[in-house]
């Protein structure tokens, strides 16, 4: 039937796209944990405080230029700012590798963020024009899961890059290929299924028809003003902001935690800060094709942070003398804070129209970017001061049971309602 070989060649076509992008997004914010287990502190005389700093400093520019971004996105082009991006990101990465100084470092690791402000947002709205609401948990899934997939292998090879080169040669090396993938992105990716060569006539007709009947069951909002006021989308703010106070502190600190606490040289706290990202990727396969399955976003989002909350209290509770005890939870923390992503940005679409849910997207993503900017430098403020992750471990422990908490006060409403029996209705021949 047309509607499988059109869903088929959606996926093959736009997902390794999508995908890839994100992945070269990922590697260029996150291995700057690596630099900082491994020397680059003493060569550019940087204190524990002021590192703690640096790894955040990315995350406070990823806040101030979120929205600016998914409102260019969903009103330009994806396809253009996308293409921008990745050439001054991997530039800006790159550049990271030959500074002479911790005050350069400062500016690249803001502008980073700036730049790469608009790629979560705009990758959002993108997979919005592509994917029907029975699809987009996991079209959303494949998407974030570059980031987990990439910790994967970037801690294996930023781990050997660094043990035998140097932290300058991993920033160069893992900087590069961003900036030649801009000109494939350009090549290969349409904003809009109307623009797609690889697509007929009729397959991009029922596509389109597909994606417009969506909007019929959804309250008008008239501008992102009265989009950004929905006690919905505060609440979704709110809850992105402390998980990713636990995400990021994880994400950031994580070689450095093995590191200290089994002595272990670079390459082996790369293979043990990978098991984490596997089970990662496992654990958001899972639960995005359950949710789309049952069409409940909640359910698949609290009980998993949830259990990375308990898991992170247990590493607390069991203390350094028990290393491999506290790094298994630490295996089922890192796994569980990745699985519910898919649902959660599945939510955003399901409750405002196309016109604002952008926007709206956006701006949970940058609360998320300055619970990022919290969580990443407490923990390494924390672990420098207190000389164990002990209390890292409470914080994102606590941070992870609030946002349980915010998700389960998320009620849906009437609108809501309309969109999840507008889901289970069987759909007309042409896309079904």
């Amino acid at each position: 039937m047309k509607t499988a070989t059109l869903a088929t060649r959606r996926w093959w076509y736009i997902m390794p796209i999508v995908f890839i992008t994100y992945s070269l997004a990922y590697l260029d914010r996150a291995n700057y944990g690596f630099a900082a287990a491994s020397g680059m502190a003493e060569d550019l005389m940087i204190t524990p405080g002021l590192s703690s700093l640096l790894g955040a400093l990315f995350f406070l520019g990823y806040f101030f230029f979120q929205v600016p971004g998914a409102i260019y996105a969903q009103k330009h082009s994806v396809k253009k700012l996308i293409f921008v991006s990745l050439i001054l990101w991997g530039g800006l990465a790159t550049l990271t590798g030959v500074v002479s100084n911790a005050y350069w470092l400062i500016v690249i690791r803001f502008m980073l963020g700036v730049v790469e402000a608009a790629v979560m947002p705009a990758m959002l709205v993108y997979l919005c024009h592509w994917f029907t609401r029975a699809e987009r948990s996991r079209a959303n899934t494949f998407l974030i899961l570059g980031n987990p997939v990439t910790m994967l292998w970037m801690s294996v090879v930023s781990g050997y890059l660094v043990q035998h080169f140097s932290w300058r040669w991993m920033f160069i090396i893992e900087g590069l290929p961003a900036v030649l993938w801009a000109f494939i992105w350009w090549r290969l990716a349409d904003d809009r299924p109307a623009q797609a060569k690889w697509l007929n006539d009729q397959e991009k007709q029922d596509l389109e028809s597909a994606l417009a009947a969506e909007q019929v069951g959804i309250k008008a909002v008239k501008n992102y003003a009265e989009a950004f006021r929905s006690p919905k989308v505060i609440i979704l703010a709110l809850q992105f902001f402390c998980w990713s106070i636990g995400v990021y502190g994880f994400v950031l600190w994580l070689p450095s935690i093995l590191k200290a606490g089994a002595q272990m040289d670079m390459i082996e706290a790369g293979w043990l800060s990978s098991l984490p990202y596997l089970a990662a990727v496992l654990g958001m396969l899972a639960v995005s094709w359950g949710s789309d399955k049952l069409q409940k976003r909640k359910r698949f989002v609290w009980p998993p942070l949830l259990i990375a909350s308990i898991a992170f209290y247990g590493s607390y509770a069991l203390g350094a003398e028990h290393f491999w005890w506290s790094y298994t939870l630490l295996v089922i923390a890192g796994a569980c804070m990745y699985a519910p992503y898919g649902p959660f940005f599945a939510i955003v679409p399901e409750i405002l129209p196309a016109n604002v849910a952008g926007g709206a997207m956006a701006l949970i993503n940058s609360m998320g970017a300055l619970g990022s900017f919290g969580g990443s430098y407490l923990v390494g403020y924390l672990n420098s001061s207190t000389g164990s992750p002990g209390a890292s471990y409470l914080l994102m422990s606590g941070a992870l049971l609030l946002s349980v908490v915010l998700t389960i006060f998320l009620k849906p409403g009437a609108s809501d309602r309309v969109v999840a029996k507008a889901a289970a209705t069987p759909r007309v021949p042409a896309h079904s």
